[in-house]
């Protein structure tokens, strides 16, 4: 694995852990929703852009495309 795979991985985990501390919900709730309305893709796709906006705007960016995807937490 390369250190930017790694370097995505964790950042992943990062917003996982706070979009469900943001939310009230389990860090694994977070995960399952994330996966399910594509904010795990999103995070993946975006990482060059993602990870230079702080926590609170990506917890934001995620909460809108999971929106976008059918979602339902705002």
């Amino acid at each position: 694995m390369t250190k930017k795979e790694k370097n995505i991985i964790n950042y992943i985990v990062i917003c996982i852990n706070e979009f469900a501390k943001q939310c009230g919900i389990t860090s694994k709730e977070a995960y399952l929703y994330l996966r399910d309305f594509k904010g795990i893709e999103f995070l993946k796709e975006n990482y060059e852009a993602e990870h230079t906006v702080s926590l609170d705007d990506a917890v934001d960016d995620l909460k809108q495309v999971c929106m976008n995807n059918g979602g339902g937490i705002k």
